[in-house]
């Protein structure tokens, strides 16, 4: 009898904690699907939509070659079609992860991983990545922070002095 009784206080107490393990809040599965929809927008080259995802109070960035953080901007879509050179539009993103750390804000990561470059100099590519999204007044999920590090198959991004340009 004590075994019924102390596994079905096992269960009931676990139970909850399944139902707010990773992904399954709807706020956790919102930011997921904004983060497909990021990407897609990327991909077809929708700088409209890129644009309007990001927090209406700018964005953090940091990229993957080594340079420093980037201040926080907000960035129009006439920004995002000058910075979108070359053919970047194949990038698939797998294994996303996404937890509500607070109420209105969510971590997410997962990879990103495919080529770029421009027609004649294609090299492939793959990346962490690790987002905030925070759910703005009018209800919608936008990234506040963007954080990539490159996974180079293996190896390792040695730094050079140009990293520290701006």
């Amino acid at each position: 009898m004590k075994r019924l009784l102390a596994t079905i206080l096992t269960v009931t107490l676990m139970t909850p904690a399944l139902a707010f393990a990773d992904g399954h809040l709807d706020s956790e599965k919102s930011v997921k699907e904004a983060i497909q929809q990021y990407w897609d927008a990327r991909n077809n080259r929708d700088h409209e939509t890129v644009a309007a995802m990001e927090s209406d109070s700018g964005m953090y960035g940091t990229n993957s070659d080594g340079s420093f953080h980037k201040p926080v901007a907000k960035a129009t879509a006439d920004d995002w079609k000058r910075n979108m050179v070359g053919d970047a539009s194949n990038m698939r993103i797998a294994y996303t992860e996404a937890a509500e750390v607070a109420d209105g804000v969510v971590y997410a990561r997962y990879y990103a991983e495919g080529v770029v470059g421009t027609a004649d100099n294609q090299t492939p590519y793959r990346t962490r990545v690790t987002n905030v999204w925070v759910k703005e007044a009018d209800g919608k999920w936008r990234a506040k922070a963007m954080h990539f590090s490159r996974a180079n198959y293996g190896g390792t991004h040695q730094t050079v002095s140009s990293d520290f340009d701006d």
